[in-house]
């Protein structure tokens, strides 16, 4: 199966959601390249980005539970880059 690379970009305005949220994002652990997460103390809400290599299908879904949380909305930007299935991980194509 081929994966893309993206981005999903995460705005949490309810701390009371935060533990599922790490509980959604510790499920995606093996297509997650990075992430980064940044408290906006002053507007009370945490900015969170999160670099993925995953089937578009997976990052998709993730971006769908993720936005179900009350508090918490969810954006992705997929990139060109794609992984063909039958070259393995460690070669990428535009």
């Amino acid at each position: 199966m081929e994966t893309r690379v993206a981005i999903l970009s995460i705005i949490v305005s309810d701390m009371d959601a935060v533990p599922k949220l790490n509980e959604y994002l510790h499920e995606a652990a093996p297509y997650i390249i990075g992430r980064m997460g940044i408290p906006y103390r002053r507007c009370g809400v945490s900015i969170i980005s999160v670099a993925m290599d995953a089937p578009q299908d997976f990052i998709s879904a993730l971006s769908g539970r993720i936005g179900r949380l009350k508090g918490v909305s969810g954006k992705v930007v997929y990139s060109n880059v794609i992984t063909p299935a039958e070259q393995g991980r460690e070669v990428c194509i535009e």
